[in-house]
This record gives C-alpha cells, sequence and structure tokens, in this order.
C-alpha cells in the first residue's frame, strides 16, 4: 500500500501544473483578446474535441496501430539483432555501425524515400519508420544489457564448468530483460511521435498527423489542437502500458518498500 501511495502521489505534481498552465493560458488569451486565428482557449479545444471525439478517436487507431506494429516489430527485430551481435563478434563489428548510421538519418529524409516507394495509400511507409525508430531504442538497450552482466556470476558459472552457450542463456540473457523492457518503455511514445510525423509527408489522410496539418493550414485551430491532444493521449497510453509491462515482467527490478 505504501508503494501505491507513493507512486499516486507522483501524480499530484504534474496534474497540479498542467491544470495551473491551462488555467494561465486560459487567462491570458481573455485577457489580451487574442484573436481565434492566433490562439484559441484551452475550453475551446475541449469543445471541438468532444464535437469531433468520433473521428479524433478513428484517427487514433490508424495511428496506435502503425504504431503498434512498428514497437512491436522493431522490439523483435532488435532484441535478435542484438542477441546475434552479442554471441558472434563479427555481427556486432558490422551491426552497431550501421544501426547508429541509420539512425543519425532524418525521418523527413526517410519517411520521403518510403513514400515513394510504395502505393500513395499504403501505411507501410510508416510502419518502417516506427519499426526502425523501435529497433534503435532496444537494440541499444538489449546490447547494454547483454555485456554489463555480473563478472561474479559469471566467474561462479564458470566453476561449475558452465560453457560458454550456458553462461549466455543462464546469465547474459536474463540480465538484459530489465534492459529491454526499459527500451520498449522509451520506445512506446517514441513510434506514437514517429506515426503521427511520417503522416506530414503524403500517404493517406486517416491520422493524427495529417489530420493536424490540415485543419491548421485552414485555421480551424481548435481542431487541430483537439487532434493534438489525442496524439498526447495516445502517446500516455502506449508509455502506460509499456510501464505496466515492465513491472510485471521484470518484478526483481522493483524497488522494495520502504518500512
Amino acid at each position: 500500500m505504501n508503494s501505491i501511495a507513493r507512486r499516486l502521489s507522483g501524480l499530484v505534481p504534474p496534474i497540479v501544473f498542467g491544470a495551473l498552465f491551462l488555467g494561465a493560458w486560459e487567462g491570458f488569451v481573455v485577457w489580451r483578446h487574442v484573436k481565434p486565428f492566433v490562439l484559441v482557449k484551452p475550453s475551446q479545444v475541449w469543445s471541438a474535441g468532444l464535437d469531433n471525439l468520433d473521428r479524433i478517436t478513428d484517427a487514433m487507431q490508424v495511428s496506435g496501430g502503425n504504431a503498434l506494429i512498428g514497437l512491436v516489430a522493431g522490439t523483435i527485430l532488435g532484441s535478435l539483432v542484438a542477441l546475434m551481435a552479442a554471441g558472434v563478434r563479427w555481427i556486432g563489428e558490422l551491426v552497431n555501425p550501421l544501426a547508429v548510421a541509420v539512425n543519425a538519418i532524418p525521418i523527413v529524409v526517410l519517411i520521403a524515400l518510403f513514400t515513394r516507394l510504395y502505393e500513395a495509400d499504403s501505411e507501410t511507409p510508416r510502419r518502417i519508420m516506427t519499426t526502425l525508430a523501435a529497433f534503435f531504442v532496444v537494440f541499444v538497450n538489449v546490447s547494454r544489457g547483454l555485456r554489463q552482466s555480473s563478472p561474479t556470476q559469471l566467474e561462479l558459472m564458470r566453476s561449475f564448468a558452465a560453457t560458454p552457450v550456458q553462461q549466455f542463456l543462464k546469465v547474459r540473457v536474463p540480465n538484459a530483460m530489465a534492459f529491454l523492457f526499459t527500451g520498449i518503455r522509451v520506445a512506446a511514445p517514441l513510434t506514437v511521435i514517429t506515426a503521427v510525423v511520417a503522416e506530414y509527408f503524403g500517404g493517406t489522410r486517416n491520422g493524427l498527423g495529417a489530420s493536424i496539418s490540415g485543419f491548421l493550414s485552414i485555421s480551424k485551430k481548435d481542431v487541430g489542437l483537439a487532434y493534438v491532444a489525442g496524439a498526447s493521449v495516445l502517446g500516455l497510453l502506449f508509455f502506460g502500458i509499456a510501464a505496466i509491462l515492465e513491472y510485471v515482467a521484470v518484478p526483481w527490478q522493483r524497488r522494495p518498500d520502504s518500512r
């Protein structure tokens, strides 16, 4: 109970800050008589969100589906490549600089390239981008977990005449589990951001990013910001699910309750 109370109390500061920020935003617009085409009030965004709730929900499903596919595919690929790179030296020497080089390429360049390789109504380019975003994060974290095994545990395994494969499976892989789920927690909202940004550069207009750019370009800022709020909720949802998954899957990483 103490642990739950501490976690819930940690939500109070951001909630209070968010309420104060929205209140200051609302008050500033009213006080300065800011025109709607410049900046709209949070209350107008809320009303626009309620009026367009079904369409925002549909767009969240499209962007969320692309992000989820990329997260799952990137996690699987990143984990497998990290395992191979840790087990076979020449694979690691080949993959590590290649992964860094791909991650250094701006997203706008890659999505523009992928969009022209597929049909205009294909979701494949966005899914490739979300996969790449998740892949690099998971690959780096799992690789670090495989390298940072306890020397004491490895020495103990050697004293039991364990083979290198047994040491790898019994020590290095379990140690990398916590790093894997940390990578998933980081990659989850990142794939949402990537999916939304990728929709700015062509393809179907049924996702959050396309709707945001479309409504803001015709000066419907209240509706556009309502879609931005939908993207924020989607990112928080992905992060929350990933955090719960990490909490359940690696219980040995939980902090003990203070007595």
